[in-house]
């Protein structure tokens, strides 16, 4: 009778440390997914046509989350930020102009410090208002969407602040078939 009760409480004992690991096990992958959504990788999805031809609606895209610890956004990345008039509320565009830079629009033509800067992204034929010249904050970044007027972009609601950044937009994951670097 000693014998069965020992091999009860054995068994109870095994029950429970069977338990308790699997707690802990989904614990710690809790805890390693927030770490990495938080500060590695973040997936976001794309509502509006502001990014055309470059990202479409609906398509959903990985951010890096550390891309701009050390350093800002260059001209030419596409930027995942706080939208700086609602930060609950996240937009995606393309860094355009950099601390200290002075931006204009002239003709449907981008010029950064006076000089004519190629965007070979932007749609065919795409035409939109002049705007500036307007120089870039310290420590600020002007951002523009893609399908420019279709767009509300640093012309409309000002410059984002570093503070406000997120991560560097890497490759478009869904739908599969638009999957491919950005």
């Amino acid at each position: 009778m000693t014998e069965e009760l020992n091999e009860k409480n054995i068994n109870e004992k095994k029950k429970k440390s069977e338990l308790r690991e699997i707690v802990e096990v989904v614990g710690i992958a809790l805890v390693l997914a927030f770490l990495i959504k938080t500060f590695v990788v973040g997936n976001y999805w794309i509502p509006s046509e502001s990014m055309l031809p470059t990202i479409e609606v609906n398509d959903k895209v990985v951010v890096t989350n550390f891309s701009y610890w050390l350093d800002g956004p260059e001209r030419g990345d596409v930027v995942v930020f706080h939208y700086p008039l609602d930060p609950k509320k996240d937009y995606i565009k393309r860094c355009i102009g950099e601390p200290g830079e002075v931006i204009e629009f002239k003709d449907s033509k981008l010029y950064v410090n006076g000089t004519l800067v190629e965007e070979p992204y932007l749609p065919v034929g795409l035409e939109f208002d002049d705007f500036g010249p307007v120089m870039v904050p310290e420590g600020s970044y002007f951002m523009c969407g893609d399908n420019r007027n279709h767009s509300s972009d640093s012309r409309s609601w000002g410059f984002v602040e570093k503070k406000h950044i997120i991560g560097k937009a890497q490759f478009i994951y869904w739908p599969f078939d638009r999957w491919g670097t950005l």
